[in-house]
């Protein structure tokens, strides 16, 4: 049995969309149009797409805190419409990093004060805060018996963390967890995640805009865009779907250039670009890279403009994503 399965999940918003200083009309999103998926146990899913994508609606639904306007959601063989409650006994849920938790305890407070809630006494509830402040080390970093307003980003982030494990759920959704944190914490988070899929059999929902992230800690990845799934599989078999395509990456020395237009008048490419440390990236994803870095060269090198590196490459998830995101 699967741990989480979704069928044809449908969610709208109504909003009003402001014309003039006294004037507005009422629009439709469609933030989710139909997505189906599941998830099993023992893995890590990725739901990977930009803000906006519809991915912190699925979790909510999922969660039973959305209704759906249309579709199926059944958690650990429970039909979440149906029994909210009882799918709440099988999910551990972080939505955000900061939201819930009471400024005037501790970490050690608030953590035993939301294990009371999930119906964790005595003793049990005792050994269960203590070992969630150690496997998130809490306690190394002095929060165990810190008031909660006096926490860092990171901090919060392994409290909220802690908080989604304490009656042990056999499944969890994560929205997003280490968003805004340092490398360390976030390193952290991910650690914890793939041993509770790989070690403990947990089956955990993931979401994240993070390419990077996602290629670490999932085993498998749905990728999300306007409302719809426009992708899946593992990383490596979503990288093979894209037809023969390698990636050029150049950087080059600072300057006024725009080398969007430029390069899209000359040669009618269209280069990611972005500045990084020490210069611009520019990233093209092509077919023929040889014969299209030839040309790039003959129209930026006679401008004197200065290539500091150049390489060919293996598409990254993020080339997976931008391709279908545009509808192949």
């Amino acid at each position: 049995m699967d741990a989480i399965v979704v069928r044809d999940l449908v969610k709208r918003y109504i909003t009003k969309k402001r014309l003039g200083l006294l004037k507005s009309k009422v629009e439709v999103v469609e933030a989710l149009k139909g997505i189906s998926f599941s998830v099993r146990y023992g893995e890590v899913v990725g739901l990977l797409g930009p803000n906006g994508a519809g991915k912190t609606t699925t979790i909510k639904i999922i969660a039973t805190l959305l209704i759906p306007d249309r579709g199926e959601v059944y958690v650990n063989g429970i039909d979440a419409l149906k029994n909210p409650r009882e799918v709440r006994r099988n999910l551990g849920l972080m939505l955000t990093v900061e939201k819930g938790f009471y400024g005037r305890l501790t970490g050690r407070e608030n953590l035993t004060y939301f294990g009371t809630l999930y119906g964790l006494t005595g003793q049990a509830l005792k050994e269960r805060v203590e070992y969630l402040m150690k496997l998130l080390e809490l306690d190394k970093l002095g929060a165990a018996d810190k008031l909660y307003e006096e926490f860092s980003l990171g901090m919060k982030a392994r409290l909220a963390f802690a908080r989604s494990l304490l009656h042990d759920p056999p499944i969890l959704l994560l929205d997003e967890p280490t968003l805004g944190l340092d490398p360390i914490s976030a390193r952290k988070i991910r650690e914890i995640v793939k041993s509770l899929a790989h070690e403990q059999g947990k089956a955990i929902l993931y979401t994240t805009h993070n390419m990077f992230e996602a290629e670490i800690v999932c085993d498998r990845i749905l990728l999300i865009n306007k409302g719809m799934i426009v992708a899946e599989g593992t990383p490596e078999e979503l990288k093979s779907k894209i037809p023969k395509l390698k990636v050029i990456r150049l950087l080059v020395k600072p300057n006024n250039i725009n080398y969007e237009k430029l390069m899209d008048r000359e040669l009618g490419l269209k280069p990611q670009v972005r500045n990084v440390g020490g210069g611009v990236e520019l990233r093209l994803s092509v077919t023929k890279p040889e014969e299209v870095l030839n040309e790039v060269l003959k129209l930026l090198v006679p401008k004197g403009i200065e290539v500091i590196r150049l390489s060919i490459e293996e598409p990254s998830l993020e080339d997976v994503f931008i391709y279908f995101a545009k509808g192949k």
